[in-house]
């Protein structure tokens, strides 16, 4: 039978890495959208050629809690099962603590923390119930070493390592798995448009002196969703070239 992935943010440039990889390794994945955006990703999903057997676009606003409980709730009835379920949803408002507003501070936290409970609530009951459930947190780099001019997005993904944790107690009994990512600078579009001289500013400070590819975060999330990883749970696996060791 084949396993069902729900993939938050899946159009970004980690979110697409990660849909591709799991559709390569033969999931349906359920590739979710901010509500406005439908023809963004209607043309995401013809340029990369998929199938409606592969991947089905969902709208989804991840900071608002009764629209994801109503939502998923009839994606469960219609799909039997959610099997993976990927956070990877995320923003950043970037802005010294000085100068940061309430509105920055809060975006921040509805999107990449909030959405946590928004999006997992409605599922992890049915993963226990059938005794089976990959829940992979995407984080960062930051949310462990924290980042200057990031008070927000560090807090929001430090949130993120400490309900994975929690979450993960809970579910063991149930054969349901929760782990976190932490990638560094990843070579995205977004992160690649940045000037060259502060990029490469970037690539010297990581040991490996170069950008982590989206692919390699990809490979990340479909190790922690195989069987291999089936004893491994609460944990937070580093994607950053050496950037930050703990």
């Amino acid at each position: 039978m084949t396993k069902v992935a729900l993939v938050t943010g899946a159009k970004g440039g980690i979110g697409s890495a990660i849909t591709q990889g799991l559709v390569d390794a033969g999931y349906r994945v359920i590739a979710t959208y901010f509500p406005t955006g439908e023809a963004k990703a209607k043309e995401w999903f013809a340029e990369n050629n998929y199938s409606d057997s592969q991947v089905r676009l969902l709208p989804l606003d991840v900071t608002d809690a009764a629209y994801c409980e109503e939502a998923l709730t009839t994606l469960l009835k219609e799909e039997g099962k959610i099997d993976v379920l990927v956070n990877n949803a995320g923003i950043t408002r970037d802005s010294t603590f000085k100068r940061m507003t309430v509105q920055q501070w809060k975006e921040v936290m509805s999107t990449n923390l909030d959405s946590l409970f928004n999006v997992t609530h409605p599922l992890f009951a049915s993963m226990c119930d059938n005794g089976f459930g990959r829940i992979i947190n995407i984080s960062s780099v930051n949310g462990l070493k924290g980042q200057f001019g990031q008070a927000n997005y560090s807090a929001a993904k430090a949130g993120m390592i400490g309900f994975t944790k929690a979450l993960a107690a809970e579910g063991a009994r149930y054969g349901v798995t929760v782990n976190a990512i932490a990638p560094g600078y990843t070579g995205t579009p977004m992160v690649e448009a940045i000037k060259p001289e502060v990029l490469d500013a970037i690539k010297a400070e990581i040991p490996m002196k170069r950008l982590a590819q989206p692919n390699e975060v990809s490979a990340s999330v479909n190790f922690l969703a195989s069987d291999a990883a089936a004893y491994i749970t609460g944990e937070t696996l580093s994607v950053n070239g050496g950037l930050y060791m703990h």
